[in-house]
């Protein structure tokens, strides 16, 4: 196999075994989204549809969200007070800045890759030949699987030895090396990095805690947070950058000294509406057989609404854990690399550990010099693919 032959291969390749993706409609509330996040299933996304036709079979897809979407608008300034109303505001609210593009199973790899390094956040593939030339018209959901950034990465890291010497060069060497823009100190309130955190969504990176003297404390994920749940969100608006990474990593079992000091500061600063979010949780219409529905939850369950309203709440158990902990580490852990290490160790360090990007630090006393991402790396095969 050449370097060549990686161009006729055809993006359905990268979708075997990947799981169908799950859909909601533009029609669905905050609250709705909510509920199918917190359901479970392979992935922790979901594709908002417009209906597209009379059918409701025939759909056009929009956008993605994830339970990061939803603590974000949870702490917005406007829900602050409100955030249990919030969640009945129509699921469009959550929509982000990154557009979900579609390609067909039949486009090479190399027309894929373009279209994630043109700014596409994730790809929607048919996993069979639509019978309309029209985008999604003729494509069910469970017809419909997710690409993403580490999907290609993962191609390559299989193909590595066809680019030698390159993945043996440092990133430092090949020029991947760029500076930590998102960064917070763990002094500063969490909610003053919710722009942060937004933007490291979106460019699919991450924000770093780091002390006065430079040096990387550990992070705020949201590749964390999409694995945690709605209760973050008050922490998020009562602590520190610093407490809200220790916090995330206990949320399976928060200690009732730290549930107690969020209380506390949320009273102080008059956040009643998210005390409120801290100790109830929604109510869940969701079975396996519908969260992956548009807009019908099952007969037979409880409303989402009180009838006042307002989103039904109950109290329930807290889920088991941040995605972090579940992978072995804390969020304070930060997945690091030196600047001499090579490409292919940071692509297996990142993949290894389901995040898309590598803090770079200069010394064991993790001076932050920057970071690298699978945007970059990606730039880099995309490159010798053309040579």
């Amino acid at each position: 196999m050449t370097v060549n032959s990686l161009q006729a291969r055809q993006v359905s390749d990268l979708c075997v075994g990947k799981p169908a993706a799950r859909p909601l409609s533009l029609s669905a509330t905050v609250g709705d989204a909510l509920l199918a996040l917190r359901s479970g299933g392979s992935d922790d996304r979901l594709v908002i549809w417009t209906a597209d036709g009379p059918a409701p079979e025939r759909k056009a897809c929009a956008w993605n969200v994830c339970m990061v979407d939803v603590l974000c608008y949870l702490c917005a300034e406007q829900n602050l007070d409100a955030p249990m109303a919030a969640l009945g505001a129509p699921a469009s609210a959550l929509l982000p800045a990154s557009l979900v593009r579609q390609v067909e199973p039949s486009s090479s790899i190399l027309e894929a890759l373009d279209a994630i390094l043109d700014g596409a956040q994730s790809l929607v593939v048919p996993t069979r030949p639509a019978a309309s030339p029209r985008k999604f018209t003729s494509v069910s959901a469970a017809e419909l699987c997710w690409l993403t950034q580490e999907d290609f990465v993962r191609f390559f890291l299989n193909s590595v030895a066809l680019f030698s010497p390159v993945p043996a060069l440092s990133v430092t060497d090949l020029g991947l090396v760029r500076p930590a823009a998102l960064a917070v100190r763990p002094q500063d309130p969490a909610l003053s990095a919710l722009p942060l955190i937004r933007a490291a969504l979106a460019e699919q990176t991450s924000v770093a805690v780091v002390s006065d003297d430079g040096r990387l404390i550990g992070e705020i994920s949201p590749f964390t947070l999409a694995h945690c749940d709605e209760r973050v969100a008050p922490a998020l608006a009562a602590l520190s950058a610093g407490d809200l990474m220790t916090f995330v990593d206990c949320v399976g079992a928060p200690r009732k000294s730290a549930m107690r000091s969020i209380k506390a500061q949320l009273r102080a600063k008059g956040l009643l509406g998210m005390l409120e979010l801290l100790d109830a949780d929604v109510s869940s219409p969701f079975s396996p057989s519908t969260s992956s529905s548009d807009d019908e939850s099952s007969p037979s369950s409880p409303p989402l609404s009180n009838g006042r309203g307002r989103p039904r709440v109950m109290r329930s158990a807290w889920r088991s854990g941040s995605y972090s902990a579940r992978m072995g580490r804390r969020s304070e852990e930060a997945i690091v690399c030196h600047p001499w290490s090579s490409l292919v160790a940071v692509m297996i360090q990142a993949l290894a550990h389901r995040v898309s990007y590598v803090w770079v630090v200069d010394d064991d006393d993790y001076y932050l010099d920057g970071i690298v991402t699978f945007s970059d790396i990606l730039e880099v095969f995309r490159e010798q693919l053309e040579q």
